[in-house]
């Protein structure tokens, strides 16, 4: 036989209660089944709101008892066909609304309602809906529960007498007909005879003891889920159904607030080894989550992840308590006594704290009880007043294997670490079946989503971009990530989610992801945005491996980096101006990024595509020297020299590097050398050299005055400068050799300017807007390491931005 118990919501509805009997009539024709059901979903809550009104001598519980009558009757009318079993059906659930109807009017003339009369009347919402389900199925037979499901009060609370009540279920269905019906939740007590009841979710507890005591092959309990979950669905999008759980998993998981089963429903059948399959009443081809002893073939150290939110930490202190014996015993019986529930304890080896965790609103009286506990201790001074701290979230990570791989606990804080979630409190049983921990609730769905993530219980790791600038190299970018994103999804498991992408002037934000197709419609019909308010909603949003990208050239976004890396913000960086302002600056940026343990990486700063940084830093790393560097560092400039000829004058070729995107959107910064200098910086520093911009000696080939004034007077300025450069270009046609502008590092001193190199040069062969860097070092003094390749082009440079943001996903 079967055990089969259905919740609120699996019979709040019409096609929710005729799905319930499609499934009960099915089983039955395989063999007996006893159901169980829960109130109809809602209805016990408003039971318990609707007495509220009744004390206060409120007549709208008037109104919100018609309510529930009115549902009730709907209810009936809907789905009982049978005209002779419907007036039965509602002559039965008639009287027991009379009757709760004279208790509510009670409670309103005296204004009293205890405990007594609140468990009478919450016991309505099952004895009602059992009654309609009874009527619905055919051939079932009706149970009282109260006849058998005994209790008895232990500490102030209904406690089940377990020896008594399996004798009575056993008795009760010796005889066991093909559908018993059976209201959960409620039970009498065996003194007194009044009602009393198991707890709110109870219902499953009273099928779990009916499935025990009966021997049941299984016990299902039927609900609005597929079965648990690796996490809350509400807060993380890949959380999935976890097809197996051992019994103490299932236990972990739901003491910390995973609400698919109430907690003390496993106990019974877990000591007579009877599964448990947790299904969904609308979905019910779902195959589910199975609950038994022992999983076969189970590899993952972690199975879900829960929480609790609401935490409070209490901690108790003081020098009086180490070596003491006896402080924890008088902690937890003083709580025990006031029906307190603590469920997380972490305690200082040193013995002089013990931080305990309660529900906030616990928090109060608990403080309370324990001040009361330890009056005299801390009139002494042996023992300080409790603390309480508020706003928390407990969470934990459960799995039996964790107890078989080493590591998962530093890999934990590692993890949380590097988002930037500090850790209040922590706790590890001496089964190491759950670590428990508590952090801020702000950082609650950061947790969630890092951990879920790390642990490889989502099916793809995440980056959340929040890409800044969408002009030609953002442009290409975003189009770049549009193109590979289902290729990544399918061959790295990666999920690229772009969360946010700013303009100019205006931002758009979508913590699930934003439609790349029509993201500059959305931008253009969204609120203006500054930097400060990108900031500030980039923070606030407080999203899990998140990378800032910024495709600007502005002073003004660089100037985030510093507050980004603080909140554990990546930065990939094609903006030049961060890694090359004032040597603390960057300094303090490259230690922020390490400390925080997040990237602050910035490749395409020098060189576009090319693995210039990287390779330097690997150089770096592995032991070696940087001695001297030499480089065309500008696509933009390398272009230009190379464009021009007899036919195409300066000016026409700086033009064109407009026009090819080549250049920065005012060519006066390329022209300058500005953009060179900045680029020469950057690698000095990498290299290990302290280098500001005032330091690097410029050799220009373009008048200052050509810098003054507006780019409209610029090019207008310009074709001035065509009959010196032919001349000069002429002159080197003669002598067979060719400009470059070399941005050099040697010895620590830099420099920059142009210089005319012949045939036997490396540079001299340089094509397009190619780029290229000789790097001299101990290991490479006789032939020094050569990198070359495309040095600019919005393409490449984004290409380059996108291998930085996939690095990221590679740690």
């Amino acid at each position: 036989m079967k055990v089969l118990k259905f919740g609120g919501t699996s019979v709040g509805s019409v096609k929710s209660i005729l799905s319930l009997k499609r499934i009960v009539e099915n089983e039955a024709k395989k063999q007996s089944v006893v159901v169980v059901v829960s109130a109809l979903g809602g209805i016990t809550d408003k039971l318990l709101q609707t007495s509220q009104l009744a004390l206060k001598g409120d007549e709208q519980w008037k109104v919100e008892f018609d309510a529930m009558v009115d549902r009730h009757h709907k209810m009936i009318d809907t789905i009982i066909t049978d005209t002779s079993d419907r007036e039965n059906l509602f002559k039965s659930i008639d009287a027991l609304f009379e009757q709760l109807k004279s208790i509510y009017f009670g409670v309103y003339l005296i204004h009293d309602l205890s405990e007594k009369t609140q468990d009478a009347i919450v016991s309505y919402g099952e004895r009602l809906s059992s009654k309609i389900v009874a009527t619905l199925i055919r051939g079932a037979k009706w149970f009282d529960s109260r006849n058998f499901i005994k209790t008895e009060r232990i500490n102030g609370k209904h406690t089940l007498d377990s020896e008594l009540t399996n004798k009575l279920v056993k008795d009760t269905f010796a005889e066991l007909p093909r559908i018993s019906l059976v209201p959960g939740f409620i039970s009498r007590d065996k003194n007194t005879e009044r009602t009393t009841n198991l707890g709110r979710g109870g219902s499953d507890y009273t099928a779990a003891i009916i499935a025990a005591a009966l021997n049941a092959e299984v016990l299902e309990i039927w609900t609005d889920v597929d079965g648990f979950m690796t996490a809350d669905p509400r807060v993380i999008k890949s959380a999935y159904t976890i097809n197996e759980l051992s019994y103490i998993e299932a236990m972990e998981l739901c003491n910390f607030g995973a609400k698919v089963i109430y907690p003390p429903t496993i106990y019974p059948v877990c000591v007579k080894n009877i599964p448990i399959k947790v299904k969904n009443t609308f979905n019910p081809e779902a195959p589910g989550t199975i609950i038994k002893n022992k999983i076969d073939g189970d590899s993952k150290p972690i199975k879900g992840i829960s929480s609790i939110n609401g935490t409070a930490l209490i901690t108790v202190t003081g020098l009086s308590m180490v070596g003491v014996i006896g402080v924890n015993r008088r902690i937890f019986t003083a709580l025990a006594n006031e029906g307190i529930s603590v469920f997380m304890v972490s305690q200082a080896s040193s013995e002089n704290s013990t931080s305990i965790g309660v529900r906030e609103q616990d928090v109060e009286e608990a403080v309370r009880v324990l001040n009361e506990e330890f009056k005299n201790e801390i009139a002494d001074g042996a023992m300080f007043p409790m603390h309480a701290e508020c706003g928390l979230a407990t969470i934990a990570i459960v799995g039996e294997n964790m107890k078989h791989a080493a590591g998962i606990a530093g890999k934990l804080f590692g993890t949380l670490g590097r988002s930037g979630i500090s850790v209040i409190a922590c706790a590890q049983g001496a089964s190491e079946t759950n670590i428990s921990f508590v952090v801020k609730s702000d950082f609650l769905r950061k947790s969630l989503n890092v951990l879920h993530d790390s642990f490889f219980l989502s099916e793809y790791k995440v980056l959340n971009l929040f890409i800044c600038g969408v002009g030609t190299v953002g442009g290409k970018l975003i189009e770049q990530i549009k193109n590979q994103y289902e290729e990544l999804k399918e061959r790295n498991k990666l999920k690229l989610n772009v969360v946010g992408i700013a303009s100019s002037h205006n931002a758009i934000f979508d913590r699930d992801g934003l439609d790349l197709d029509n993201y500059r419609e959305a931008l253009k019909a969204s609120e203006p945005s500054t930097n400060e308010t990108l900031k500030e909603k980039i923070l606030n949003m407080n999203i899990f491996n998140s990378v800032f990208v910024d495709c600007t050239a502005s002073k003004d976004v660089a100037s985030l980096y510093q507050s980004l890396l603080e909140h554990n913000v990546s930065i990939i960086a094609a903006n030049k101006i961060a890694a090359s302002s004032e040597y603390e600056n960057y300094e303090r940026l490259k230690k922020t990024a390490i400390q925080r343990g997040v990237v602050f990486r910035f490749e395409t700063n020098v060189g576009a595509g090319l693995p210039i940084i990287g390779t330097i830093n690997d150089l770096r790393n592995s032991g070696d020297k940087i001695l001297k560097i030499e480089a065309v560092l500008s696509g933009t400039l390398n272009f230009i020299f190379n464009a021009i000829s007899g036919v195409v004058p300066f000016s026409e070729t700086v033009r064109l590097a407009k026009e090819k995107g080549y250049s920065e959107p005012d060519p006066r910064i390329d022209l300058s050398g500005m953009d060179v200098v900045r680029k020469l910086v950057i690698l000095s520093r990498e290299a290990g050299y302290r280098v500001e911009q005032d330091d690097v000696e410029k050799n220009l080939f373009v008048p200052d005055e050509y810098f003054q004034g507006s780019l409209d007077d610029f090019w207008k300025k310009l074709p001035e400068l065509d009959a010196e450069f032919e001349a000069k270009r002429k002159t080197l046609d003669i002598e067979h050799k060719r400009w470059r502008f070399v941005a050099t590092l040697d010895g620590g001193k830099t420099s920059v300017g142009l210089q005319a190199v012949g045939p036997e040069h490396p540079f001299y062969n340089l094509e397009g807007s190619n780029n290229i860097v000789l790097l001299t070092t101990e290991r490479y003094k006789e032939y020094p390491m050569m990198i070359q390749g495309y040095g600019a082009g919005a393409s490449v440079t984004a290409a380059g931005v996108f291998a930085n943001i996939m690095s990221i996903a590679n740690i």
